[in-house]
Order: C-alpha cells, then structure tokens, then sequence
C-alpha cells in the first residue's frame, strides 16, 4: 500500500498537476490540504476518471481537506469538533479497515499575531479528537500540514527560528501530545537522523538553495508504523512539470507492506 499528504495550495489551480502526479506516482491512499473550492466545487469527476474516490470537507478560497482512495471509503468526521469555526481543517475516512485523517492545521502567522493563540487552540482539540478516536492498537494514519518543525533537523535553520512561528515550544508540546497519543512520525521513525523538507518558500529562490522546512507528515499507529518499507519527501513534484507551477509543498509518500499475519 501506498500512503501520501500534500498540501496542493489550490485543487482548481493544479488539478493538471495532481492528476499527473496520481498517474505517475499511483497512491493507494492520499491526504490533501488547501482545497481552496466548496464541497459541490470540487473536481469529483477527474479523480473518478482517474480511478479515485473522494472523501472532502471544502471551504470556498480558503482551507479544505480530502482523502483520496482507490477502494471505498466511509466517511466518519467532517470538521475538528469545538474547532468548527476555524474553518474546514479536518476529514476523517475509513478505507479497507484503515481510518485515514487529513489535517490542515492553522498557520498561526506570527506569535504575535491572534491567530497564533488560536492555533494553539485548535491543536488542543485536535488532541482531544486524537486521543477519544485513535485506538494505538488499530491502523490509524494522520496525514496533513502540520505547520509545525518539531526538531532542529526539520528547519534549515532552526537556531535562527528559535521561538518563532512554526519553532516555539507550545506548538511543539502539543506535536507531542499527539504523539503521546499513540502515533509516530513515520519519516523520523524510519530516518532519525534525516533532514528532508516538504515546504519551501516560493521567494528568493528558497528550494533551489534547500531553505524549507519539514512540516507536512504521516502520523500513525504501530500497526502501520511497523509496515513501513520506505518513506520520503517526493521533491520532483515541487518542481514545473508540463509549465505547470507546483504547490510551495511537496508530497510526502510511504509505502507499506503486507500486514504481518500469525
């Protein structure tokens, strides 16, 4: 099986780039963020025709989740609950036995700024979803845009961010809240000591000098966490493909195994 998050920054601006990147990368299962389209906007009939189904939670220009799948899902959780008015950050389906979420977590700006206290909040109740639905034992997985560095090799310069936004120690205590929970960060689990991004800054040339940062992941349980064969940051798709201009993020992708059987 083959599991991805991305963070698309717009589903009808790089619907081309997507679709091209199913067919060439071939996904079983796949978080998205950043729709940026309602629910009745979004391109269902592209990803049927590219033999997908479509788990989504939208928000017209801003926000939006989805889970994409080659077999059936069941949706079981549209919106983060008590973090409703945060917008559409959180889907949760069901596939084959395996419960998927995407997460879009709120950027926050700047410490200084109010939206900062309210990422913090909504990374409580994020907690609160985790630890009432995520059974350790079950395969769970968590894909999504975290918009966190959780340690000095997810920052290409984590003394100079130190307590800065996507840095600071609040929004890294309730990272590990989620972990406490029963998840792993499957990239760090499987590269402890890799220093891999997944975001780039569109300015000043920020991918072609590798000044990113690793904010997007694949959270899950033991079940899944012991499959993993091999996991990475897909950096070719956040290069032009066909003169199409990538999303600022780039997939990230784990393929599992045959599940163990006793």
């Amino acid at each position: 099986m083959r599991l991805a998050t991305w963070n698309v920054n717009s589903i009808k601006a790089r619907l081309p780039f997507v679709l091209g990147w199913l067919k060439a990368r071939r996904p079983d299962v796949v978080c998205i963020q950043e729709l940026k389209v309602a629910d009745d906007d979004f391109p269902y009939d592209a990803f049927d025709a590219a033999g997908y189904r479509c788990a989504v939670h939208g928000q017209p220009q801003w926000n939006g989740v989805a889970v994409l799948s080659r077999r059936p899902a069941e949706v079981v959780q549209r919106g983060l609950p008590g973090a409703e008015d945060q917008g559409a950050r959180l889907v949760t389906a069901v596939v084959d036995g395996l419960s998927v979420t995407s997460v879009y977590v709120p950027n926050g700006k700047t410490v200084e700024h109010p939206d900062y206290e309210a990422k913090l909040v909504w990374l409580d109740r994020l907690g609160d979803y985790v630890e009432k639905v995520v059974n350790p034992a079950a395969p769970h997985v968590i894909g999504g845009d975290f918009n966190i560095a959780p340690g000095p090799l997810d920052s290409w310069d984590p003394q100079r961010f130190a307590g800065t936004i996507f840095h600071t120690d609040a929004e890294l205590e309730r990272y590990e809240r989620l972990l406490g929970a029963g998840l792993d960060d499957l990239y760090r689990h499987t590269h402890p000591d890799g220093a891999m991004f997944s975001w780039w800054d569109y300015r000043a040339g920020a991918f072609h000098k590798n000044q990113g940062l690793r904010i997007d992941f694949l959270l899950a349980t033991a079940p899944v966490r012991d499959r993993v064969d091999t996991i990475g940051v897909d950096r070719d798709y956040r290069k032009k493909h066909d003169g199409e201009t990538p999303s600022d993020h780039a997939p990230v992708i784990a393929d599992l195994g045959d599940q163990e059987t006793t």
